[in-house]
């Protein structure tokens, strides 16, 4: 180590993560995994809370396999191989045959995740705040400063990091919000439930756990002036009537950024915008985004030339790109109010629609199935002027 100008020291790495959620371990993990000297930094220590439905789909789970290189962690998880599909008050009856959604507190996974990073040889900096010079790259933290030729941060929806870079760490007119509360008590026969329309152009869920049950209701923040009464409503048509305790969070709606980064520092997870505007999915783009990030950081590192790492990890992004893009424009085909009975009456009637809503949770498929069956329902000069917003 070696002192800096303000009588603190300096620690060299050859990549510093910040943020040590899903997105940030496992691109600690991949990059320590690939030989990089890896500092991971978090403001919080581990366990810590995390506001979060906490479904593992089958996407999540075969990037965190691919990943961490093991199954599932030995920590409490509520396993559901069926689910209720819900339509602005209509039952989508998506039968009994759906793939398994894993559900777990934020609080043990991420821990455990976390842990896998160290144990790959990341070095744990979290509970210690810190303050990124961009520029150099390096970051402060109290008597320390690390640095390093890229950064890579996983620090959440508000990324400081983001609006350090951007002026403002998500667009306000495409961000969504969330209200969830935790009810307490046995939710073995309480039903994994998701209500499109619960919140405008949003959608509500039901996550029964090993210890309780998360229900929340997120939408577009422009469009829901009142999502205390979206909840309260929401919380009335499951049969809720005692008094829990709300939290609230922002959620990047699909909102990503085309350029994911700026510079020699890189953004990954939700601080990229890379959550599903339909399910709200985020574990599984957030694993892939930190993987996807630490390995453009091993080649151009590798190729002696870290100021293309953004390039690569953009030019990897596009895959996840696209599908948000097809989530942004089937969200129109479901929330449109003129629309909304077309979607509502062909994914009752069309079991390959419903089928395919399937695989695509499960990893099995992308949006385009889902797409071209939609296609196939909505008038042509509909689809036309959808394609060409």
């Amino acid at each position: 180590m070696t002192p800096t100008d303000s009588g603190g020291a300096t620690r060299s790495f050859d990549l510093i993560v910040i943020g040590a959620g899903p997105a940030g371990a496992a691109c600690a993990r991949t990059a320590a995994k690939n030989g990089l000297k890896t500092a991971l930094v978090d403001k919080k220590r581990f366990p810590r809370d995390k506001l979060c439905g906490g479904g593992l789909t089958g996407r999540a789970i075969g990037h965190h396999d691919r990943i961490f290189g093991k199954p599932l962690p030995d920590i409490p998880f509520e396993r559901r191989d069926n689910f209720e599909f819900h339509a602005f008050g209509e039952n989508l009856d998506t039968g009994s045959d759906s793939p398994p959604i894993h559900l777990a507190m934020r609080r043990d996974l991420d821990a455990w995740l976390l842990q896998q990073a160290i144990s790959a040889g990341a070095e744990d900096f979290t509970g210690q705040p810190g303050t990124l010079d961009p520029d150099s790259p390096a970051l402060d933290l109290p008597g320390l400063r690390l640095t390093a030729p890229l950064i890579v941060a996983a620090d959440g929806v508000s990324s400081p990091t983001a609006k350090l870079l951007f002026g403002e760490a998500f667009d306000r007119d495409q961000i969504g919000f969330a209200l969830e509360v935790e009810r307490p008590g046995d939710a073995s026969n309480v039903p994994l439930r998701i209500d499109f329309g619960a919140a405008d152009w949003g959608y509500g869920w039901q996550f029964p756990k090993t210890c309780g049950t998360t229900i929340g209701v997120g939408g577009v923040m422009r469009r829901n002036a009142d999502m205390k009464a979206s909840l309260a409503g929401y919380l009335r048509t499951l049969g809720v009537t005692e008094e829990l305790k709300i939290k609230g969070q922002f959620l990047p709606f699909g909102g990503f950024r085309e350029t994911p980064g700026k510079g020699r520092v890189l953004l990954a997870g939700d601080a990229a915008g890379l959550v599903d505007p339909i399910t709200g999915e985020g574990i599984a783009h957030a694993l892939h985004s930190g993987e996807l990030a630490a390995l453009a950081v091993v080649e151009a590192l590798h190729a002696q030339n870290p100021d293309t790492a953004l390039s690569r990890y953009t030019a990897a992004l596009r895959p996840i790109h696209s599908g948000l893009k097809q989530a942004r424009l089937l969200r129109h085909v479901m929330f449109r109010e003129a629309l909304r009975p077309t979607f509502i009456r062909s994914f009752k009637r069309s079991r390959t629609l419903k089928r395919e809503y399937l695989r695509l949770l499960a990893g099995q498929t992308e949006y385009d199935a889902i797409m071209k069956g939609m296609a196939l329902r909505l008038p042509s000069f509909v689809w036309r002027a959808l394609r060409g917003r």
